[in-house]
């Protein structure tokens, strides 16, 4: 009901219902990426602890086996020479993750790019903070798989976001929550 004349017969009910919604979708976009780099980091440490000796240690046969390892490059160790581009790489990723989260309006795009925060900064930690030095530090790799390069949690993460931004994009799921051809 209309209390003063000439006023909106819509309430802010709506605008706080939407603002409830973003705050929603950016704590889980913060949730995700808090989650994803606490076990990456985490999972970093005790592999360094646990499987310094040099020999893999099998989970499940040669199925998944853990062996440490220290990666100055990308993904199956390619551009080893070119790790200071690589963390400026990242660190570009993350602006831009920090920049869309305001833009949220989509919970599967809150999670894609809550994974791929969360592995950025996992592995970004790496590169700034590990040996050999600054920026051009090493990422620790343990998960190791037939036939495929040994990869982290970070690595996990990023690859999940990836799968994700592809099908939410070929859904027609927008970044905002709209769809194409639908509001």
């Amino acid at each position: 009901m209309q209390t003063t004349p000439g006023t909106s017969l819509s309430s802010d009910s709506t605008a706080e219902y939407d603002t409830a919604r973003h705050l929603s979708r950016f704590s889980v976009w913060v949730a995700v990426a808090t989650i994803v780099y606490v076990l990456d980091q985490g999972s970093k440490w005790w592999a360094e602890q646990a499987l310094s000796g040099g020999a893999p240690r099998e989970v499940l046969g040669d199925l998944l086996q853990l062996r440490l390892t220290y990666n100055p490059g990308a993904a199956f160790s390619v551009g080893t020479g070119y790790t200071i581009a690589l963390t400026v790489i990242a660190l570009v990723v993350i602006g831009v993750c920090l920049t869309l989260a305001s833009r949220l309006g989509s919970t599967s795009w809150a999670v894609a790019l809550g994974l791929l925060l969360g592995g950025a900064l996992g592995n970004v930690t790496d590169r700034i903070f590990r040996a050999p030095s600054p920026f051009r530090g090493h990422v620790v790799d343990f998960i190791e798989l037939p036939s495929w390069p040994v990869f982290n949690i970070a690595d996990s993460a990023i690859s999940v976001a990836a799968v994700l931004f592809v099908v939410l994009s070929l859904r027609g799921v927008h970044l905002d929550g709209t769809r194409d051809g639908r509001p």
